[in-house]
């Protein structure tokens, strides 16, 4: 694979199109609003019970704003909910360049939009795994696999996106938009995609220290087995 050396982007993007994936729904009641507010149609994609939860609090505005993300796909939600988000539309649009003429052909071909802001956050592991008398299965269904691949895609190309990890910074990325006619500036999305990678970091950090410290009786006891 040749590495593409990216030479040119825009200081500020315009967020017209939002990847909302949340365990953690804290502030989304005054984020949504003000995200709708400041970028006049913007569309959200969303999937379980984000989707549930935008809905409520968009009302009459979700009928223009908000999409599932398996209607825009063309793939339902399968395996019980494990595969949502794992699609190539969703990936063409995190990660294509706004100035490479091959990746845009891309989205022309599949009809794939450019993804503008990702707001994601990972299902609770560290949570989990801190409760007492917690199984090594208890904590693997914890383990989050959609989530940080759309953290990992949106941060490395901050160049064009945003990657929203945690709700304490809704509140600067709502004033930002509000203030600059619906754009994101570069320093916004680099100061973005830093916390992002850590976030990713810390989580596999806890997902590996909770198993290394794990025994194999512990997992022997665990399961029932088939012979």
């Amino acid at each position: 694979m040749s590495l593409n050396i990216v030479t040119e982007i825009d200081n500020r993007i315009a967020v017209k199109n939002v990847l909302m994936s949340v365990s953690d729904k804290t502030g989304l009641e005054t984020f949504v609003p003000a995200l709708v507010k400041a970028c006049p149609g913007v569309k959200i994609y969303s999937t379980g019970g984000t989707y549930t939860k935008v809905k409520e609090i968009l009302g009459a505005e979700a009928d223009k704003t908000l999409i599932a993300v398996s209607d825009y796909t063309g793939q339902p939600e399968m395996q019980g909910g494990l595969v949502k988000t794992l699609d190539f539309k969703i990936y063409l649009g995190l990660l294509s360049e706004t100035y490479n003429d091959a990746h845009q052909a891309d989205l022309k071909r599949l009809s794939a939009q450019p993804i503008d802001m990702v707001v994601v956050n990972l299902y609770p592991f560290q949570q989990t795994v801190a409760k007492e008398g917690v199984t090594p299965e208890m904590a693997r269904t914890n383990i989050d696999i959609g989530g940080p691949c759309m953290v990992r895609a949106s941060a490395k190309n901050y160049l064009r996106v945003a990657s929203v990890t945690d709700p304490l910074d809704y509140g600067n990325i709502a004033n930002e938009l509000a203030d600059h006619n619906g754009t994101l500036g570069l320093d916004t999305r680099f100061k973005l995609m830093k916390k992002a990678f850590t976030h990713t970091a810390e989580y596999d950090t806890a997902i590996s220290k909770f198993f290394t410290t794990r025994t194999w009786q512990e997992v022997d006891e665990t399961y029932h087995k088939k012979d």
